[in-house]
């Protein structure tokens, strides 16, 4: 009896899988195509993938004459395709999409545009599409031109990378001290945090010790961080760094004669150099330029927060000598106004 629906059912899955939506269509040994071309201030990235590979890794289902919706194409190769710029990762933007007939296959060409401030002197691709999701054995023939050069490669499961170019160290130091500059001038709980110091320091050799603490503290935790020795979730590091700003402004303002200590400022310093490395753990580090990466980058930061002590501590000073009673209140005001800063940073990022 078994014997007799053994055709039937080799019959019945036969039909189903003619009737299967496009979308759960599995075209293993997938290709795809990859045109890149470097120029002064705009990288364009010209992507050919199997239209049905493309389907099936998104789930949707696919037709011969219209392409997948662009967002959620671009949401996909974004999350996919990481392209690093000098060690800076940049996002491309869907400009076109279209479909190809390649050898009776039908082929997504999708057309990104990513944006640079200027030509990189290194350019790294890590290619992830259908490789974990949908097709192990896919394969991409990569092409890459820049400065006259052409580099190529077929990224597949076991090869994912394919680099450019050569950053010198003159031009890597550059980088990173500008990207420390840039961080700190950006980073607003790390500004509050170290004007909160500020208001409980006294002298200028009390500040320099402050200071000294603080920035030998972060610089252990940034090089534990990068080079992955102690890694802490994000979220507990950025609550905590929102609390040590909630923490020194409440002594600002309920004990506004104290004196902070080094070791406060050291503690805290710990927590604020894992917040200092969550931007490079987004960048991908040359590890020829590591050690000058991480110096630089360190360098950087404590240009800016010498900039922020050199324009505050001079104001604190002359407000806390000054005799009229309005002005006596904006010492205590900034640090409520910190205080609150501080709060509503811990509720977003704890909560």
């Amino acid at each position: 009896m078994k014997k007799l629906w053994l055709p039937f059912l080799l019959l019945l899955l036969f039909l189903n899988s003619l009737f299967l939506p496009s979308a759960f269509a599995h075209t293993n040994n997938s290709e795809g195509y990859s045109n890149i071309e470097v120029k002064e201030n705009s990288l364009n990235y010209e992507l050919k993938v199997d239209l049905e590979e493309l389907g099936h890794a998104l789930e949707k289902e696919t037709a011969q004459k219209e392409l997948i919706d662009k967002e959620i194409v671009q949401n996909y190769v974004n999350s996919k395709l990481k392209l690093y710029a000098d060690s800076e990762l940049t996002e491309g933007t869907v400009e076109k999409t279209d479909i190809e007939m390649m050898e009776d296959t039908p082929f997504a060409v999708i057309y990104l545009a990513y944006n640079i401030e200027h030509k990189p002197a290194k350019l790294v691709v890590e290619y992830n599409l259908f490789l974990d999701d949908s097709d192990p054995s896919h394969a991409n023939f990569a092409t890459i031109s820049m400065d006259g050069k052409q580099q190529e490669k077929i990224l597949s499961f076991e090869s994912r990378e394919l680099e450019i170019g050569e950053i010198s160290f003159w031009q890597n130091v550059k980088q990173f001290i500008v990207l420390g500059l840039v961080h700190i001038f950006t980073g607003f709980d790390h500004i509050l945090f170290v004007i909160s110091l500020l208001f409980g320091a006294k002298t200028i050799r009390h500040i320099l010790a402050l200071v000294t603490a603080f920035t030998l503290a972060h610089s252990i935790t940034l090089a534990l961080a990068t080079f992955e020795i102690v890694l802490l979730p994000g979220r507990l590091v950025e609550s905590a760094i929102a609390l040590s700003i909630v923490y020194v402004a409440l002594i600002n303002i309920f004990n506004p004669d104290s004196k902070h200590q080094p070791w406060l400022a050291f503690g805290f310093g710990l927590i604020h150099g894992f917040g200092f490395a969550g931007i490079l753990s987004e960048m991908r580090l040359d590890t020829a330029h590591m050690a000058s990466s991480l110096l630089s980058f360190n360098i950087g930061i404590e240009i800016g927060q010498l900039l922020i002590v050199s324009i505050t501590f001079p104001i604190i000073l002359w407000l806390k000598k000054v005799t009229f009673k309005p002005v006596k209140w904006v010492i205590p005001g900034t640090s409520a106004a910190i205080l609150a800063f501080g709060l509503v940073w811990f509720v977003q990022r704890a909560f």
